[in-house]
């Protein structure tokens, strides 16, 4: 039996952490104070997921994604979900062309690295559940031909917590696809003062350069797959997720993608904080912003105030973990 050494992959964590800083602090000269939600959202698209931005409007949800896509230098195209957002619009169609004398695929705004669906609850189910095999499987299927999408993708979805007249709420099936979900929250006095001085003249997101290229973003993407999981991580996170099944104030727990998007996300974050090994505290990290969107509570837990968030942080202090020394 090989010995923990030998089983590891030489990943250079160094470079995913040197890398993953620049594109924090290049995102970070338009998002003023929210390093932890930027932090976030790169750790999912590092780990090969998608992204729900719930907040309320004005925060810099858009402003994100397109400062995240800057500077991954990976294409960015953003919809606008309305009732009247056909899935045609999303994925493509195919239109005659008279000169050809045939049909020709146009391609729509999916086609792209980095697609932002800008409030996605205010799209009908039937356009909603489009996005579902370009989630999954990272292809779309249009006139029965199927099409690779670029790598890496990701859809960055955004909704409004707070107004729902007009809205379709994301069913289950389709906020499980999500890797995460995380808020940005108000600024602070001081970063709203910070943010008027830095808007006087000019947008700070018309002068943002790429610090990567989508290449090398895959290459890491890859590379962390490499980290290594001691056994009893493994297992906490396996007891961590079977916790959210067994709760007395869950209806519906978190799903085996749970426990998938927990492991694969301690990976990422151990690399980006310079380790080639995952601890508990990794998974602790992130285990709110990803499986709180993922529990359904019963209706009295709800009407008492419980939220998914405090049933996940009951189970991080409750659920403990044997953690030996690697």
């Amino acid at each position: 039996m090989q010995s923990p050494a030998e089983e590891r992959q030489e990943v250079d964590v160094l470079r995913v952490q040197s890398i993953c800083q620049q594109i924090i602090d290049n995102v970070g000269r338009v998002i003023i104070g929210k390093s932890r939600s930027v932090e976030l959202m790169l750790l999912a698209l590092l780990s090969e997921g998608h992204v729900l931005i719930e907040d309320v409007p004005g925060v810099g949800k858009t402003i994100l994604a397109r400062a995240m896509a800057l500077s991954l230098g990976c294409t960015f195209n953003r919809i606008q979900c309305t009732p009247d957002l056909l899935p045609s619009d999303v994925l493509g169609v195919s239109v005659f062309d008279p000169v050809e004398r045939e049909f020709v695929f146009r391609p729509g705004p999916v086609m792209s690295q980095i697609l932002l669906a800008d409030e996605i609850n205010r799209a009908t189910p039937r356009t909603q559940s489009s996005l579902l095999e370009c989630m999954a499987e990272g292809q779309v299927t249009v006139d029965g031909k199927t099409r690779l999408l670029p790598r890496p993708f990701a859809v960055i979805a955004t909704q409004n917590p707070v107004e729902y007249e007009g809205t379709f709420p994301l069913p289950e099936a389709q906020l499980d696809r999500f890797f995460m979900r995380i808020s940005l929250g108000y600024p602070t006095e001081t970063e709203e003062n910070e943010i008027l001085m830095r808007l006087q003249y000019t947008h700070p997101i018309t002068a943002i350069e790429a610090c990567a290229d989508p290449e090398t973003f895959v290459d890491l993407q890859e590379a962390i797959r490499g980290i290594y999981v001691e056994d009893s991580v493994r297992e906490y996170i396996v007891r961590l997720v079977a916790g959210t099944r067994r709760h007395s104030d869950v209806i519906l727990g978190a799903s085996p993608r749970g426990s998938l998007a927990l492991f694969r996300a301690g990976q990422g974050l151990a690399a980006m904080r310079g380790r080639d090994y995952v601890i508990p505290d990794d998974i602790k990290h992130v285990a709110i912003p990803i499986l709180g969107h993922r529990l359904i509570l019963k209706p009295e837990s709800r009407l008492r105030g419980k939220t998914p968030e405090h049933v996940v942080q009951e189970l991080l202090h409750s659920i403990t973990v044997g953690f030996e020394e690697l």
